[in-house]
């Protein structure tokens, strides 16, 4: 039976959302942490051993790093992490440059008192990886795709509204014109861009993205319409099918 550490013992009651005053106050102590500070989560979901293998302590920039386990009920990799002065956006980098992940990384709270908070919404931003990669992603990058994933069943729903009759086409039909859209938007809507992306003319593009337009109903013109297109987008790419 793996015994359990004392970063698991002392945070996970707070990571689980059972933080009275004196257990805060305990935690800090015994670990050597400031109840108030600028902390994060990060939850990865890793089949390999995550970084948690490294001596928890400060990274150069003064990141330190409590590594928890199995603290989530689920079993995955838990950390609370103190910023150093780059925040999350470096916890972020440190993961990746030590191939962790998939995982998410929470928005940044000021105390101990808040980590159950932080560690729901770096659940959520975990929801937002592609099934399949590893990425490491933050809550703030994500907030669109945390809302999808966030109510699955609107999720569906959008994807069937917007995206029906084009996901009754053939595989690499559904997938040519997807990757277009994809490039397209990825080229801030230059269509000459995509084109140089895509290798092709910039007429196929503009065909391309009318029959897209035509199939779903959509005009990339409009702003509101576009907003469906992106997000349908979005519901696709977290569906563990292919486009």
């Amino acid at each position: 039976m793996r015994r359990e550490t004392r970063y698991e013992v002392l945070l996970g009651p707070l990571l689980a959302g059972r933080n009275p005053p004196d257990l805060v106050e305990r935690a800090a102590r015994a670990l050597g942490l400031p109840e108030r500070g600028r902390y994060a989560v990060v939850v990865l979901d890793s089949p390999e051993p995550g970084p948690s293998a490294a001596t928890p302590g400060p990274d150069p920039d003064g990141t330190r790093w409590c590594w928890c386990g199995g603290g989530d009920a689920s079993g995955r990799e838990v950390a609370v992490v103190l910023l150093g002065p780059a925040g999350p956006a470096r916890a972020a980098a440190w993961l990746r440059e030590r191939g962790a992940g998939p995982g998410g990384v929470s928005p940044v709270v000021g105390s101990l008192a808040e980590l159950a908070a932080a560690h729901r919404l770096a659940g959520t931003a975990l929801l937002t990886c592609e099934p399949g990669s590893r990425e490491i992603v933050r809550l703030d990058e994500r907030l669109p795709a945390a809302l999808l994933v966030s109510r699955p069943e609107l999720s569906t729903r959008l994807l069937a509204e917007v995206f029906g009759p084009l996901l009754t086409l053939a595989p690499a039909e559904r997938s040519l014109l997807v990757g277009t859209l994809e490039a397209w938007l990825e080229c801030g809507g230059s269509a000459g861009r995509a084109a140089a992306r895509l290798r092709c003319h910039r007429n196929t593009v503009c065909n391309r993205l009318r029959r897209l337009e035509g199939l779903t109903g959509r005009s990339l013109s409009r702003p509101r319409e576009l907003v469906d297109l992106v997000l349908a987008l979005d519901a696709l790419r977290l569906t563990s099918a292919p486009p």
